[in-house]
């Protein structure tokens, strides 16, 4: 079979270069064709350009189209990967964290939990609806990777207007686990057996074991993590951002997958122990990084997303291509009794089984109970959120918001609603 893989979202540098970077480097993938589609001409066009003169130049057996056409995009696509924003990322992703903040509520950061995740999910899921619903019309069999965020809020909404197709959402917060673990017990990863999930940014190791004796590698995890995470680097900002994170480690006795920006969206206690300053340094070293990174696009394509492979969409692809049979540490897809303590039209994030059919979840069990209780506190906010988008009902982004753990506050709610209305109505217009 020599797939038709299409990225919707290509003109960015990092996902489009990076993606067909991964996909040229797989031998598994040799005669694919590779669509991209972007709805921006200028950065399609540079994207297309640069990587059809690499492939050419290399002599990679890849066929690769552009389009601006999104229903050309689609015919007779097997993979669909996604990866989009609207508007300027990081103004909006500003206005998410900082307004909040101005109105009272204490949000650790803005773009997946509390009101700047609603916001930015507001603004991003109705455009994912309008190509699924090209892809119900065009090609329903593809399977649909999602990488935008937030990620489970956008799943949701997707499963819950299409049922039917297969979209499933892909994110690299795990592979903290493979950095660190070898480090934390002096073994190499190989050597480890483990299991993580939750809700995307929201996840916890759950089952870790030495190959090689059986033996459970948590109880040495407890250990010596809390003396190991004092002092080990992060992403982007050295070694902060770990307080919120070292403090879920102690009390809760699970270690989570990624740091207090991330974790600590979703957290109502989260503001009185996170790193502030260490999440600001995230923040600004990311979005430093982020910008750069448009002016490497040889190295992209030579090293793909990563050449540590923690992007592992291609892989999944080549597993299905295959038949791997191989285990994937995490995969956003609805909760088929993965996890007992959330209902079943949930999203969860767990391990999975990539076969010639698909894609196959693990159950995680026994989850942790007092852990999973911080899961629950969630579902409210994913129910009333994709029945705002749906319906456009400003009452029920209101609703959302007051459901949300983080929100402790409902004076002046409603004006900061409606500040945020304003501040993004060209993506927010569609609430009433």
């Amino acid at each position: 079979m020599n797939p038709r893989i299409t990225l919707v979202g290509a003109g960015s540098a990092t996902f489009g270069l990076g993606t067909i970077g991964d996909i040229i480097n797989n031998k598994a993938l040799e005669g694919s064709t590779i669509v991209l589609h972007d709805i921006d001409s200028g950065a399609l066009d540079r994207i297309a350009n640069i990587s059809k003169q690499y492939i050419q130049e290399k002599g990679f057996p890849y066929k690769l189209e552009a389009t601006l056409s999104r229903d050309e995009a689609l015919q007779d696509a097997d993979f669909i990967i996604i990866s989009i924003e609207v508007g300027d990322r990081f103004a909006l992703w500003e206005q998410d964290w900082q307004i909040p903040l101005k109105y009272g509520i204490k949000q650790v950061y803005g773009e997946n939990g509390g009101p700047g995740g609603i916001f930015h999910a507001l603004r991003i899921i109705p455009p994912v609806l309008d190509i699924c619903e090209d892809i119900q019309n065009i090609c329903p069999e593809a399977l649909i990777i999602n990488f935008s965020n937030p990620m489970t809020k956008i799943v949701h909404a997707v499963r819950t207007r299409y049922p039917d197709l297969n979209f499933v959402g892909l994110c690299h917060e795990v592979a903290s686990l493979v950095e660190h673990l070898p480090k934390l017990l002096n073994v190499p990863f190989s050597d480890l057996s483990i299991r993580a999930g939750g809700l995307n940014h929201c996840s916890i190791l759950v089952e870790a074991t030495y190959r090689d004796s059986g033996k459970d590698a948590y109880p040495d995890i407890l250990e010596k993590g809390p003396d190991y995470f004092l002092t080990a680097p992060a992403s982007f900002n050295h070694i902060g951002e770990r307080s919120l994170f070292l403090e879920i480690l102690r009390r809760f006795q699970v270690l989570p997958i990624t740091t207090d920006s991330h974790i600590g969206e979703y957290i109502q206690w989260a503001w009185d122990v996170a790193d502030h300053d260490g999440i600001r340094l995230f923040y600004d070293t990311y979005k430093k990084s982020m910008l750069s990174r448009k002016g490497l696009p040889i190295e992209l394509l030579e090293h793909g997303m990563d050449e540590k492979e923690y992007w592992r969409v291609v892989p999944i692809i080549a597993g299905i291509l295959t038949d791997s049979g191989h285990e994937e540490l995490a995969v956003n897809i609805p909760n088929d009794g993965f996890i007992d303590a959330l209902p079943r039209n949930q999203i969860v994030e767990v391990p999975a089984v990539i076969d010639r059919n698909g894609i196959h979840g693990i159950k995680l069990d026994p989850y942790p109970p007092a852990f999973a209780g911080l899961l629950k506190n969630q579902v409210a906010v994913h129910d009333q959120l994709t029945e705002a988008v749906l319906t456009g009902s400003k009452q029920a982004v209101l609703q959302t918001l007051l459901v949300d753990p983080v929100v402790d506050r409902i004076q002046s709610l409603e004006e900061m609603l409606d500040t945020m209305l304003a501040l993004q109505k060209p993506y927010l217009d569609y609430v009433k």
